[in-house]
């Protein structure tokens, strides 16, 4: 993987009281972030109601607050390669890193790129993310920018989370702008390459689920929909400044994010980050009224899958749910980040069906 930016993603580190003190801090805390649907980075196998719900607004970075990295070429933008590199920018005084995926066949084009935007979960990386979901094989074929931002934690490089309102560990527990961060990666890659606005989509693992529902209520202007797996709508209020397109995939015996909503099998080892997570119920219900949505949607089911699609919504966005039989917390149709994780279900492949999703719904504005 070609790398840019200042910012190393996680050389060895020469050891010591120090180095001992970060080793037990990690055993201490890793199955507390295991319970926001996360591995520890670089774990990962080969590729492949209408309730107002405040989150803390999120002010995005002036620009002197943002550096980026790469040079800019003839164009005013950034000379790209296909293939995956490594970004880092500043944002409120914090360095942070994510990666881009360029396709393979995109870089003579000159057509303006859909944006993917994944979100690893509690204890992943951007890197993580992108083995266990395959986006960035979809992404060659398809001809979209996936991007894989990486989140916050005490140690720097490992056992990161994002602050998705109230999930999860470090960036929860430091009130870490996470909005603020995305959107900047959002300014930086529009800086950086030929992007279409109307065509930007977020998803995410879990932790990075919930964070995909709270940057559905927080950037609207922005993102035309999400695609949460595996997570909750764990923020304090959600107040959309537009319909945004949702579709959501959850096993039905996930005990981590329980599909129906409650503690985690593992709330004994949170490390002082208490929660009870939402239901995917809760979530259908939030985002089908706020999109004009019929209430109860209608069911196809083949095998283990269920599919709810909830008709005659508003604007022209789309609510769906893909609820699986027998599944734990997992990426369905992906590769499990670590030896112990649940198994993915072979079904549906949630990164193809998100994608033909996402294609068939961009903003309206």
């Amino acid at each position: 993987m070609a790398r840019s930016g200042g910012a190393g993603r996680g050389g060895s580190r020469q050891a010591g009281p120090r180095g001992v003190a970060r080793v037990a801090l990690v055993l201490a805390v890793a199955g507390g972030l295991a319970s926001c649907g996360g591995s520890m980075a670089g774990s990962a196998g080969p590729s492949r109601s209408g309730s107002s719900l405040p989150v803390p607004s999120a002010s995005a970075p002036s620009a002197s607050a943002v550096q980026p990295t790469a040079s800019p070429g003839p164009s005013g933008r950034a000379v790209a390669h296909a293939g995956t590199t490594e970004h880092t920018l500043t944002v409120d005084g914090r360095v942070r890193t994510y990666l881009v995926h360029l396709p393979a066949d995109s870089a003579p084009s000159p057509s303006a790129l859909p944006v993917v935007v994944v979100l690893h979960g509690g204890g992943g990386s951007g890197a993580q993310v992108e083995r266990q979901s395959g986006l960035s094989e979809v992404a060659d074929r398809a001809g979209f920018l996936a991007v894989y931002p990486d989140g916050s934690g005490r140690l720097g490089t490992a056992l990161l989370t994002w602050n998705a309102g109230t999930c999860c560990g470090y960036a929860h527990q430091t009130n870490s702008d996470d909005v603020a961060f995305v959107a900047a990666v959002l300014d930086q890659i529009t800086r950086d390459h030929r992007i279409d606005p109307r065509r930007i989509y977020v998803t995410g693992m879990s932790n990075g689920a919930m964070m995909a529902y709270r940057l559905g209520c927080e950037l609207a202007g922005r993102i035309a929909a999400i695609a949460p797996v595996s997570g909750a709508l764990d923020t304090v209020t959600c107040t959309p400044s537009r319909p945004v397109s949702v579709i959501a995939f959850h096993g039905l015996a996930d005990q981590r994010v329980p599909y129906g909503g409650g503690e985690s099998s593992l709330a004994g080892l949170r490390q002082g980050d208490e929660r009870a997570d939402r239901s995917v119920a809760e979530a259908m219900t939030f985002w089908t009224r706020r999109d004009g949505c019929a209430a109860t949607p209608a069911r196809s089911t083949q095998g283990a899958v269920h599919h709810d699609v909830y008709g005659s919504c508003a604007s022209g966005v789309a609510v769906e749910l893909y609820s699986i039989e027998g599944a734990g917390h997992a990426w369905p149709g992906g590769t499990p980040p670590r030896g112990q994780a649940d198994a993915p279900p072979p079904a549906p492949d949630a990164s193809e069906v998100m994608w033909r999703f996402f294609a068939a719904h961009p903003s309206a504005g």
